[in-house]
């Protein structure tokens, strides 16, 4: 079977979180989504992070190598098909151990852009903080996602 890799921006950066759902994923290493921002959208059920074209924006990515369960048990997450979409992608992946670079096929989940925009829960928010935390990526993104929904600071 051919690995698969999963590039999480939103609360499946969260390592602890990702370990319970996904406990066989191992994480490859970071990237950069480049000409994307986040935004909060949803449902009335909850808002929650999703990326879309925007020049000159960029999206902290942790990719994980996954396995047919992980990614089942990731589809169930992220409501797939019918909340996201999964979407393919090579990008340039600096790897975790080594600090070296390689261009890696990778499937991020993408709501549907019809959803609208709104302001996510505080348990959410923060389980994405921890994730950009556990990476130590600039959370400037994920504030301007929240304060660009209505949240405040």
């Amino acid at each position: 079977m051919e690995k698969r890799y999963y590039g999480a921006y939103g609360s499946n950066l969260n390592i602890r979180q990702m370990k319970m759902r996904c406990p066989q994923a191992r994480i490859v290493g970071t990237s950069v989504l480049e000409d994307n921002q986040l935004l909060f959208k949803g449902s009335k059920t909850g808002h929650y992070l999703t990326v879309e074209p925007k020049e000159n924006c960029k999206v902290p990515i942790a990719v994980w190598e996954v396995t047919q369960a992980d990614e089942l048990s990731l589809d169930r997450y992220e409501g797939f098909p019918i909340f996201y979409y999964k979407k393919e992608i090579v990008l340039p992946v600096k790897g975790i151990k080594t600090g070296k670079v390689r261009n890696i096929k990778v499937f991020l989940y993408i709501m549907h852009e019809d959803r609208p925009i709104g302001k996510p829960s505080s348990l959410y928010l923060r389980t994405c903080l921890e994730g950009y935390r556990d990476f130590r990526f600039d959370n400037k993104p994920l504030i301007n996602a929240y304060l660009n929904c209505g949240g405040n600071i």
